[in-house]
C-alpha cells in the first residue's frame, strides 16, 4: 500500500460517494479543479453548484468546463458558501473545501472559520446519509490557524452517532502542510 497525498485522497473520497445523477457542491471554487471533477462525476444527469467569492475564480472554473464541454452540468455561484442553502434546495451526495486563498491571487481574501462552519451546518442537513464534506485545509497564511482550530473544534463535537469525522493528514512535514477533515453524515438529525 502507498500513502495517498492530500489532494489524491480527497479525490477518492468524493468519487466512492458520488454516483451519476447526483448534485454536489463545491464550496471553494477556485481555479475550478474540483468543480470539473465533480462534473465528470455526476454524469449528464446530475449538477454541481460551485461557489466562490472571486469573480476571477468562477471565471477559470467557467473555462475549464467550456473546455471540457460539461458547463451545463454546474451552476457557479458568485457568494459565499455560508449561503449554499439559499442556492441549493437538493439532497446531496458530497461537498468538498479547499480552505484557505485562491493561489496566484490576493492572499488577503480567505476563508474564515465562522462562514465554513456555517456552510457545514446547511451543507450537514441537505447531505444524504452516507454522504461525505470532504474539507482541505490550507493553514499556513494569516488566519489560517484560527481557521483550523475554529472547525477542528466544531467538527470534534458533531455526535458520533450522527456523523463520523477523519483527520488524514502526514505528521512529518514542514510548513503547515495541508490536511483533511472529512465528514461522513451516518443519520437524521
Amino acid at each position: 500500500m502507498k500513502l495517498k497525498r492530500v489532494l489524491p485522497f480527497a479525490k477518492e473520497l468524493l468519487a466512492s460517494v458520488i454516483q451519476q445523477g447526483d448534485y454536489v457542491v463545491d464550496a471553494t471554487a477556485g481555479n475550478g479543479h474540483d468543480t470539473l471533477f465533480l462534473a465528470q462525476l455526476v454524469g449528464e444527469t446530475g449538477h454541481v453548484y460551485a461557489f466562490d467569492v472571486q469573480a476571477e475564480a468562477l471565471k477559470s472554473t467557467e473555462e475549464k468546463l467550456v473546455e471540457s464541454n460539461l458547463n451545463c452540468r454546474a451552476t457557479l455561484i458568485l457568494d459565499g458558501h455560508e449561503h449554499v442553502s439559499a442556492y441549493v434546495q437538493k439532497e446531496l451526495s458530497a461537498a468538498i473545501f479547499n480552505l484557505g486563498y485562491l493561489p496566484g491571487s490576493n492572499h488577503q481574501i480567505v476563508t474564515k472559520g465562522n462562514s465554513t462552519i456555517q456552510a457545514i451546518e446547511s451543507l450537514l442537513g441537505m447531505l444524504k446519509i452516507g454522504g461525505f464534506i470532504v474539507l482541505v485545509v490550507y493553514h499556513g497564511h494569516a488566519g489560517g490557524k484560527e481557521e483550523k482550530d475554529a472547525i477542528l473544534n466544531y467538527v470534534q463535537q458533531l455526535p458520533q452517532s450522527y456523523a463520523h469525522v477523519l483527520c488524514y493528514q502526514f505528521l512529518n512535514q514542514q510548513n503547515n502542510p495541508p490536511f483533511i477533515i472529512a465528514i461522513e453524515k451516518m443519520k437524521a438529525s
